[in-house]
């Protein structure tokens, strides 16, 4: 399994795979063909249905600027060996064709070139699943996040308070901000209503309710803005994992230590459904996004709260079984409906997983790594329609209406 550096990324939104992996990929053509003044990008499968509303276009013309950069939406291929796949063609101050060479962004920010090996990751973990990870951690009489401390390099709890840092800076941020997000459908920004507005609120669990709710509108809303976020595990699905964490930091006053702790954990959870599934929407559906950060969350609760390595598993399994089948129908292909408030109420599931794990650990009959199984071979039978293209869902009811 690779390092939790290559789940934790810092970049700017709005979405992982469509805006960071196609900048990445521009940026890799770059140091191959360092001769090359001017390009053409063709975008292909969800890339080119959802291109426009996540800046793909905006993304890699940034990463080949000031070269000029000629962007082309191709709506007809269909024999793809990714649905995030792009042609990037580049060409001499002649006009000679130089080099071309076709890209898939598999999620998370990661790319590779097709026909070649997937990019070289930090693979650390000699581990194929959850459950070898946990075999270890008995075998060895140490708890999961010594796990990623045993394996990792010395500075994994650096780069983890870095990764911390960042997540609380975006909710802090999204927090303050107002005004309607970029794009087309005239969204207003409403973490910063949602929070100043508790104290109206009589009931004491929902008013904790809706402070969770803000933090993860704050970041999901900073994500939409293209603002700097942490792929947890994407951009899309950014805000489940800050909000839980900053949502009981600042009820309960863990230390930064615990939270790091926690952060580590989540990350075990999330490059198991990684190098076993997806966490790509174009690849497996929200599920894949949302379905894993609630995964993750719900085990950054259980260990929060002191939980046994079984009651974070189940946590993380219950998280993820009750996302199957989720749909990626963004609205417009703008990472905005239902994506802002999906990030909220995920956090919310996250947070009844890991309570009901608590309590009902011993009665389990499936494993997470089942349920990963599951997530992806269900990824695989949903329509390319509900997979990030944006024609079919609520994307396809809100063309139809306007």
């Amino acid at each position: 399994m690779e390092s939790l550096r290559e789940l934790y990324k810092i970049g700017k939104g709005p979405s992982s795979s469509h805006t960071m992996g196609p900048m990445r990929a521009a940026q890799d053509f770059l140091s191959r063909y360092p001769d090359a003044v001017r390009f053409c990008v063709v975008l292909y499968g969800s890339l080119a249905h959802t291109g426009k509303g996540h800046l793909t276009d905006v993304a890699v013309c940034e990463a080949f600027a000031p070269c000029p950069t000629e962007v082309v939406f191709d709506l007809e291929r269909k024999d793809l060996p990714h649905p995030n796949t792009l042609l990037i063609t580049g060409y001499d101050r002649e006009g000679k064709r130089v080099g071309s060479l076709e890209y898939l962004s598999v999620g998370g920010g990661s790319i590779c070139v097709a026909g070649e090996e997937e990019e070289k990751k930090l693979d650390v973990y000699p581990f194929a699943n959850f459950g070898e990870i946990m075999a270890y951690s008995r075998e060895k009489k140490i708890s999961l996040e010594e796990v990623v401390y045993a394996f990792e390099d010395e500075a994994i709890r650096d780069f983890l308070t870095g990764v911390w840092h960042t997540m609380r800076s975006t909710v802090r941020r999204g927090l303050k901000a107002s005004g309607v997000l970029p794009g087309p459908l005239g969204v207003e920004r409403k973490a910063k209503t949602l929070f100043e507005t508790v104290e109206h609120d009589e009931e004491p669990e929902s008013r904790e309710k809706r402070i969770m709710c803000a933090f993860a509108f704050a970041t999901a809303e900073e994500n939409a803005a293209g603002g700097t976020i942490v792929t947890a595990p994407t951009c899309g699905a950014s805000g489940v994992l800050p909000a839980v964490l900053y949502y009981l930091s600042t009820k309960h006053g863990y230390d930064e230590k615990r939270i790091i702790a926690a952060l580590a954990v989540a990350g075990l959870i999330g490059v198991t459904v990684k190098q076993n599934a997806s966490i790509s929407g174009a690849e497996a559906g929200c599920q894949a996004e949302i379905g894993t950060a609630t995964a993750m969350a719900a085990a950054a609760v259980g260990t929060l709260f002191g939980a046994s390595m079984d009651e974070i598993e189940y946590a993380a399994e219950i998280a993820l079984e009750h996302q199957l089948g989720l749909t990626c129908d963004p609205v417009g292909g703008f990472v905005q409906i239902p994506c802002i408030e999906r990030n909220a109420v995920a956090g919310l599931r996250a947070l009844s997983a890991a309570q009901l794990a608590k309590v009902l650990a011993g009665t389990r009959k499936i494993t997470f790594d089942t349920v990963v199984e599951t997530m992806y071979s269900t990824g695989k039978d949903l329509s390319s329609r509900y997979r990030e293209t944006a024609e079919g869902g609520l994307a396809a009811i809100y063309k139809g209406c306007h």
